[in-house]
């Protein structure tokens, strides 16, 4: 029984319903986290359905330990959920319990940083080490924020449940946002193994969620056209060996064509709508990138131009800069990179060493890698970089 894999899978879902139930986070964290150490005492083999196995045992243990509290708040909850345990239960987590928390945590009277830190670790199930690292910032950092967002919405009594509908755009950006590094965690996780295909799957049903309950926004059908046809090409993202295949030398044969369909379908709307937002353009790329035998560079370029002109971020300036390499050569590419700063991002000085070696600069260019080496956290495209790095001629420094 793979405990860790089933814990990645079920923590975001029971979480989320732990808090319907019990309209508190942290009792609902330390609940769910009690009826995992529990099922690692009794489990011999996993039930049929260990999410709704986890959830039963997480309120009963809710129940256990607001009995041990006598404040009046504490004996109104362990009523509710004794009154809750007499109704009829789902066989699993409700459906949209998650987007319910997503709105919670994405709440405006949160910081920004914190609303993405607290979901990616309530939804998400990541520990504090892993979000930190994918923020370039200390664990106590991400901690203290995830711990004073908690407390925020506790204190100001934020509600958990979707937003009324004149509530909702103003609401979508930070959802957005979440959803989009959520489902990036997963396709390149910032630690262990290069896919978290779990939080990839939840990502798209939480966006499908989205669309549904906001089918006129054109940025929630990009978004969800993006994760779609990013998805399509996880299946070529790795050798059998389990090596890292960029997307130039990846087998389209292996790329999932159903997808691949629905998300050109989605950018085809969002196209008619005529209402440009970031995540349609980069749905835009995508589409390009997933249609034919060859890449049309030249589109490719005229989009992100187009991205950068509403996103002038260094991440897009980044990857603009492949593009540019594309059409008008690697030197252009560098160029455009020179006065880039992404401190602690281990594909700045990844791209930069790519470009070196078509310019045949292996010296530099293998500086460049040890950079990348040394940033990198993930340990598949740790060991890709190694690889790159032993065929040029330099010596490590």
């Amino acid at each position: 029984m793979e405990m860790a894999k089933i814990y990645r899978a079920e923590y975001g879902r029971c979480v989320a319903t732990l808090v319907r139930l019990l309209g508190d986070i942290n009792l609902a964290e330390e609940a769910v986290q009690d009826a995992f150490a529990v099922a690692l005492e009794k489990w011999e083999t996993a039930p049929p359905n260990p999410g709704a196995w986890i959830v039963t045992t997480a309120r009963n243990r809710a129940i256990d330990r607001l009995r041990r509290e006598s404040t009046r708040e504490a004996r109104h909850a362990q009523a509710l959920l004794i009154h809750q345990q007499d109704e009829p239960q789902e066989a699993g987590p409700v459906t949209d319990d998650q987007l319910r928390l997503i709105f919670t945590c994405c709440h405006p009277a949160l910081a920004p940083v914190a609303r993405t830190a607290l979901t990616l670790r309530l939804l998400g199930g990541l520990e504090v080490p892993e979000i930190a690292r994918a923020y370039l910032v200390p664990e106590a950092t991400i901690a203290q924020r995830i711990v004073r967002a908690k407390k925020k919405i506790r204190d100001a009594g934020i509600p958990y449940r979707v937003p009324a509908a004149h509530e909702l755009p103003d609401r979508l950006p930070p959802v957005l946002t979440v959803l989009y590094l959520m489902f990036n965690e997963g396709y390149t996780a910032t630690a262990g193994s290069l896919i978290r295909a779990d939080l990839c799957t939840e990502a798209i049903r939480l966006a499908r969620e989205l669309v549904a309950l906001m089918p006129d926004e054109p940025e929630a059908l990009g978004l969800l056209a993006l994760l779609l046809l990013t998805e399509a090409r996880r299946p070529a993202r790795l050798s059998p060996a389990g090596e890292l295949v960029l997307l130039p030398d990846q087998d389209r044969s292996l790329w999932d064509r159903a997808r691949i369909a629905e998300g050109h379908e989605m950018v085809r709307r969002c196209l008619r709508r005529n209402q440009p937002g970031p995540y349609q353009i980069q749905a835009a790329i995508n589409a390009v990138h997933t249609d034919g035998a060859a890449t049309d560079w030249i589109q490719i370029l005229a989009l992100y131009d187009q991205l950068l002109a509403l996103m002038p971020t260094p991440i897009v300036v980044l990857n603009r800069a492949v593009a540019v390499a594309e059409v008008h050569g690697p030197a252009a590419a560098l160029a455009e990179l020179a006065d880039v700063e992404l401190p602690g991002y281990h594909l700045l000085p990844a791209t930069r060493a790519d470009l070196l070696v078509r310019l045949g600069r292996d010296t530099a260019a293998a500086e460049a890698y040890d950079q990348a080496i040394a940033l990198a956290t993930n340990e598949t495209e740790r060991t890709f970089l190694q690889t790159r790095r032993t065929r040029l001629a330099a010596p490590p420094r």
